[in-house]
């Protein structure tokens, strides 16, 4: 064989090398919504045209009195979705103070890994939890968040928090979630960060190839919430492309769909799908 041909071959095999390299180094992100009322069962198979996944709660959604998610856990998986699941969290009013707020930590975490073995989700599902509020977290605060994680990881699930990743200029510019993982220790935390701004978010949009949740300004998240219903005045005014009544709605539902939309580095977020 001459010198030349082996040259070729050689040339081939290095650039097959790379391109299976660069494709197991290739990042993808995945397109998902959540709302806090259940969208019904004949919607599902349409919502999955275009979402991978959709958030679950396990209690009441906030500013709630029920839980219509509850006991349509096979009916979303059947139909093809992962999951994001969501435990609603306590308002700082409510904790009150740290001893206060341990306590109520733990007992909510007992309350959402029971929840979650209810709807049927395997062990080591990440159950996020949903933190309302921003800024820098208060010591009772931090002492219901970590109360919380510990609580769910003793029950044999993973920890995960839902909070904003837009910085506070009241607050001395602060992001909430680096505020949590800066002081969680060692706690193994999944955050996925609010920012609903334009931008970095690109709105009320649906993107093929959703942008990686890093670009919302939170290095570390895993998953990125860049739009929400209704629009919000106060951070969204940017953003050019919701609908008239001002909400971001589901793309081929009839009447409209309000949704808040997310990005996500697994189609399955919160690895809750049967083993």
């Amino acid at each position: 064989m001459s010198w030349s041909r082996t040259l070729s071959i050689s040339m081939a095999f290095v650039c097959v090398v790379l391109a299976l390299a660069h494709g197991q180094n290739e990042s993808h992100s995945y397109l998902g919504f959540d709302r806090n009322d259940y969208p019904g069962d004949a919607n599902l198979k349409t919502l999955r045209q275009t979402f991978s996944y959709t958030g679950y709660w396990l209690n009441n959604p906030p500013g709630e009195k029920t839980n219509n998610w509850t006991g349509h856990r096979a009916a979303v998986e059947s139909a093809g979705f992962g999951f994001l699941v969501l435990f609603n969290g306590r308002l700082d009013a409510q904790l009150k103070t740290v001893a206060n707020a341990t306590r109520l930590g733990r007992s909510d975490a007992r309350v959402a890994a029971a929840a979650a073995r209810r709807e049927g989700f395997p062990r080591a599902t990440i159950i996020f939890l949903d933190q309302e509020q921003g800024g820098r977290m208060l010591p009772e605060q931090k002492a219901y968040i970590y109360a919380w994680a510990d609580g769910i990881s003793a029950a044999g699930f993973r920890a995960g928090i839902y909070c904003s990743g837009i910085a506070g200029p009241d607050d001395g510019n602060v992001v909430t979630a680096e505020d949590i993982r800066q002081n969680a220790g060692t706690r193994a935390i999944v955050y996925w960060a609010i920012n609903d701004a334009c931008p970095p978010a690109p709105g009320c949009a649906f993107p093929q190839h959703p942008p990686s949740p890093a670009e919302s300004g939170v290095r570390f998240a895993e998953v990125w919430q860049f739009a929400q219903s209704p629009w919000r005045k106060d951070v969204a005014a940017r953003c050019t492309n919701y609908s008239r009544d001002a909400n971001c709605d589901a793309p081929g539902i009839g009447d409209g769909l309000p949704i808040d939309l997310n990005t996500a580095t697994s189609a399955d977020p919160s690895h809750g799908r049967g083993r």
